[in-house]
């Protein structure tokens, strides 16, 4: 007896199948794009998720998530890969927001003698003072992360 599908087919329209097609053909997509619009129209077309895996050389837990994601959400959700959690940001908001307060006044109102703020001397100013402010996670600021925190707001400082 033959081995029936515990899945749903994947129907695709044209412009479905037209897409994948292009994607599989594609030369600049990533390789797990084309990998998973491999999968898609194989499973499309009635092969099994284990001669799919052992064709294309993956796992089949792998092709099995490629399949239901597209199965729950369409083709376009099972071409792109599940969210990740990511690390937390480091520097505060509150902490950004005191570098944006802080750019927004002069030096001189700090004891400096120039009228504008260089990104060198605020990211001195922010490693001296941000412990004392009570933002230690800026104690080791570089000057590109506070170009990267004032770059954030719709504020221009300067």
């Amino acid at each position: 007896m033959p081995f029936v599908r515990q899945r749903p087919d994947l129907e695709l329209s044209e412009e479905d199948r037209a897409y994948l097609e292009k994607i599989r053909a594609s030369r600049v997509e990533s390789h797990a794009r084309v990998q998973r619009a491999e999968i898609l129209c194989a499973y499309a077309g009635g092969e099994s998720i284990y001669s799919i895996a052992r064709r294309l050389g993956i796992s089949r837990p792998c092709v099995e998530r490629c399949v239901d994601k597209a199965l729950a959400g369409g083709v376009e959700n099972g071409l792109r890969d599940l969210p990740r959690s990511g690390r937390k940001p480091s520097i505060t908001l509150e902490a950004k927001l005191w570098v944006v307060q802080l750019a927004c006044t002069k030096p001189t109102e700090h004891g400096y003698a120039s009228e504008t703020w260089t990104y060198s001397l605020l990211a001195k100013h922010v490693r001296e003072h941000a412990e004392q402010a009570g933002h230690p996670c800026l104690k080791r600021a570089s000057k590109s992360v506070i170009h990267r925190i004032l770059k954030e707001h719709p504020i221009d400082p300067q």
